[in-house]
């Protein structure tokens, strides 16, 4: 007899986690690892302690090379057949992305963090679909990570008297991503294949101690999220339990948003 809680299970999915030894990535990476679906880890780097399990792969790709998107893609497919699932949690940025503040941003770089990461996450994110719909996957499911900050602007007194500073450059990019995904959404719905954004408050990650204690006054909780806790809303995401969920943009940020 079939529960609710099978809804819940991943096991029989092929998951492609771009950007899946990320501070988020890896928390969506480890949490399918221990659902014994079949996992394509994709990141620019290998990590040294990746796991040796069977249904369990990694391939490298750096998304500022989009050109080579299709070609990569008809590899790994060919490989491990098409994904019927796909997050991408990948956080590409320049060397200098902590100067892309209003006061301090070069045009030059702007343009390059726009196309690194908005444009790679939506292009990757067609071009998975088109392959969703050339494999004939049924219910297939993508995840793209944002951010508040594609929905909110920032609340610039979080950084005085810090080291951080607002990005001109963030907002842009997952306010993108977040539209991108209604489009999206509408377009493919009718090929069964559902795509969502997680909006995702602040994640605890060595910040400044300034920052956080302004930060969980701003929040309801109280508290900045923790990696697993935006993983397990993105796991939601791709299994049948939310079935009847696409052009989502789903808020996980302990209550920030309300405020």
């Amino acid at each position: 007899m079939k529960t609710y809680l099978t809804n819940f299970d991943i096991s029989k999915k092929t998951i492609f986690i771009l950007g899946g030894n990320g501070l988020i990535g890896n928390e969506i990476f480890k949490f399918c690892l221990n659902s014994n679906a079949k996992v394509v880890c994709i990141d620019i780097k290998k990590k040294k302690k990746f796991p040796n399990k069977k249904g369990v792969f990694f391939e490298k790709f750096d998304v500022s090379s989009l050109q080579n998107v299709d070609s990569f893609l008809k590899k790994i497919v060919n490989k491990y057949g098409p994904p019927t699932s796909f997050i991408n949690a990948s956080y590409p940025k320049t060397k200098d992305w902590s100067r892309n503040s209003y006061k301090h941003i070069k045009l030059k770089s702007y343009l390059k963090n726009i196309n690194i990461h908005m444009n790679s996450y939506i292009w990757i994110a067609k071009k998975i679909a088109d392959q969703m719909i050339k494999y004939k996957i049924k219910n297939g499911s993508i995840v793209l990570l944002s951010s508040i900050y594609g929905i909110l602007g920032q609340d610039l007194e979080l950084y005085k008297n810090t080291k951080m500073a607002e990005s001109m450059s963030y907002s842009a990019i997952k306010g993108g991503i977040n539209n991108c995904v209604r489009s999206m959404a509408s377009y493919y719905g009718s090929r069964n294949i559902r795509v969502n954004s997680i909006i995702a408050g602040g994640v605890l990650d060595k910040q400044n101690k300034i920052f956080v204690k302004r930060y969980k006054n701003k929040t309801p909780l109280s508290r900045m999220a923790k990696p697993e806790e935006i993983a397990l809303s993105t796991l939601f995401l791709i299994s049948d339990a939310s079935s009847y969920i696409t052009g989502s943009s789903m808020v996980v940020d302990g209550g920030y948003s309300i405020l």
